[in-house]
């Protein structure tokens, strides 16, 4: 287990400790444990040279819960303590602004054991009765339960993708399969998923319904019919698969492919063609009055756009924003691929809260014969993430300039920062020090609750700062975790737009930040967008897919993406900004 993970272990012990109402000064030697490991630079090499015990404020029984998880990934103590606490408590975690403290004074105080018990008693107004709850804190905490309830209904398009690709190869290689797709809100790459469609296109659909129902994972058959069959799998999504003949398969996968708004256009403009679309094909209707006469099968998606006088909609663009307008004009843009990037920014070392050194993002970035990458750890304010004063950024800038003489790797490394923008708008760490890096990602990382204007006003300032290079996740918001703080995404891209600033796509695949929905606007107004993994480990580097696919929802040609450019001229744009 790594130095990360072993973090995160040790603050789940203090949580669980804390909530089972256990010593406290059992619980700070776990929450200070986590403290030293986070600004612990050489780890790995104490833990080889048997030398973790010489660091103060780590006693020999920690010392050996440490040594135990980094070589086995377990931790019997761990294990034991979380089977000791009520699952449902561990799911209130998920609830945010509760944390072992608060929810020992629930449980005690109220004798609560699961969500529900504490909805109701949100509801009956018990919790704001308590000492260091209130009626805002209640509020918060119902609000929290129901974006719980409905973000429990959709996962991850990332984790979705680990679930469903496995399923559509093992369909693919079934000798009665002809061709099989994904379709669905998976297809077009929302952000989130709520269930699975799976298109086949086979003559012979009763083998195929056996093998699809009796699959590793299915946990529950919800229906079962002769073309259609939907199961519940263990990950706890669910799973449709429609079986169709070979001739009908591009209607289908069209059809549950697009947005509602976009089927509605594409049947109306059939209908003004003297057509009538449907999953099922395309056939005349009665008022047709011409000789054209519509494709009885298709041979791909590309075909059925071709007759009805389009050129193709990827699936990305199918939400009813405008693609059949300008696939009607011939001006679909030239989508960015992942292979159009030379290089990312917004990569995080052991520094501060990452997992790897400089030097192992260049050789992972030079594998992927990528041309550079950026180095942004965190500035001072964000503690929790061991985040750099002036004097260790520095250091830092000199060690990375030691590295790029060495010419060791393909990749260069640029210089930067995840620089806080504090709560009125001032950045975080000292102007004479920003105007030295090549380049400074500005972020929001505390005071969430500001409103609107002044949310808004806060970035706005920072992205007026002669240093600041690129907006970084704008919205703040986690995916199925917390929702965006309150801004004025309209005024930050005016903003970036009238101070040349790049607005980024942060690509770690729970964040997907800045929203595609806004980036039509953007590159309206000329900004550019960079596709950052937020990389805190080399494995992160596979987040590129996923912000790939916001930028291609969001109209982006590789033009649009200032890390598609080649290093020279990287060089030069840092320059001057």
């Amino acid at each position: 287990m790594d130095r990360k993970s072993i973090i995160k272990v040790l603050g789940d012990i203090a949580v669980l400790l804390e909530i089972k109402g256990e010593n406290p000064f059992k619980i700070r030697a776990y929450q200070n444990g986590a403290r030293i490991l986070e600004t612990m630079e050489d780890f790995e090499e104490r833990l080889e040279s048997d030398a973790l015990g010489e660091v103060s404020g780590l006693g020999k029984a920690l010392c050996e819960k440490i040594t135990t998880l980094h070589l086995t990934g377990k931790l019997d103590y761990f294990e034991t303590l979380r089977a000791s606490v009520p699952s449902g408590l561990l799911d209130m975690l998920e609830i945010p602004g509760l944390g072992g403290k608060k929810i020992k004074v629930l449980r005690e105080a109220l004798s609560l054991e699961t969500i529900d018990d504490l909805k109701k008693a949100c509801i009956q107004g018990r919790v704001a009765e308590l000492k260091g709850f209130g009626s805002t804190s209640q509020d918060n905490i119902l609000i929290g339960i129901e974006n719980r309830e409905r973000y429990n209904a959709r996962h991850l398009w990332w984790s979705a993708r680990d679930v469903a690709l496995p399923i559509l190869e093992s369909l693919r290689a079934l000798p009665e399969v002809e061709i099989a797709e994904i379709a669905g809100s998976f297809r077009r790459r929302m952000e989130t998923v709520g269930d699975l469609d799976f298109i086949a296109a086979s003559t012979q659909p009763g083998p195929v319904m056996d093998f699809f129902v009796s699959m590793d994972g299915v946990s529950e058959i919800t229906a079962r019919g002769e073309t259609k069959s939907s199961v519940r799998l263990s990950s706890g999504m669910q799973s449709d698969l429609r079986v169709v003949p070979p001739k009908q398969f591009y209607f289908t996968l069209h059809h549950f492919t697009g947005s509602k708004d976009h089927n509605v256009m594409l049947r109306q403009r059939a209908l003004a063609r003297g057509f009538s679309l449907s999953e099922w094909g395309l056939s005349a209707t009665r008022e047709c009055n011409h000789a054209a006469k519509p494709p009885k099968s298709l041979l791909s998606e590309e075909e059925l756009f071709k007759s009805l006088g389009l050129a193709f909609v990827p699936p990305e663009l199918r939400e009813g924003r405008g693609e059949i307008e300008a696939a009607e004009k011939g001006k679909l843009p030239k989508l960015c691929q992942l292979p159009d990037l030379r290089g990312v920014f917004h990569c995080h070392t052991i520094a501060s809260d990452g997992s790897n050194r400089v030097e192992d993002l260049l050789s992972a970035a030079s594998a992927l014969e990528w041309e550079y990458v950026g180095i942004s750890d965190h500035s001072k304010s964000s503690f929790q993430a061991n985040g750099l004063d002036e004097a260790r950024l520095i250091k830092q800038m000199e060690e990375i300039a030691a590295i790029n003489q060495t010419g060791k790797f393909r990749a260069h490394a640029f210089t930067g920062i995840e620089c806080d923008i504090l709560p009125d708008g001032t950045l975080d760490l000292a102007d004479d020090i920003l105007a030295k890096l090549d380049y400074v990602i500005v972020s929001v990382h505390s005071s969430f609750s500001q409103g609107k204007e002044e949310m808004t006003a806060r970035i706005v300032k920072a992205l007026e700062h002669p240093s600041s290079t690129m907006l970084g996740h704008p919205c703040g918001r986690l995916l199925l975790r917390r929702e965006s703080y309150s801004l004025d995404m309209d005024k930050i891209i005016d903003a970036a737009a009238a101070n040349d600033k790049i607005i980024e796509i942060n690509a770690n695949p729970m964040r997907l930040d800045m929203d595609w929905r806004h980036w039509r606007k953007a590159i309206q107004k000329g900004v550019l967008a960079s596709i950052n993994p937020d990389a805190h480990d080399i494995s992160h580097f596979d987040f590129c897919e996923a912000g790939v696919h916001i930028a291609r929802k969001g109209w982006l040609t590789a033009n649009n993406v200032f890390n598609t450019r080649p290093l020279e001229e990287v060089r030069m744009f840092l320059a001057k900004s």
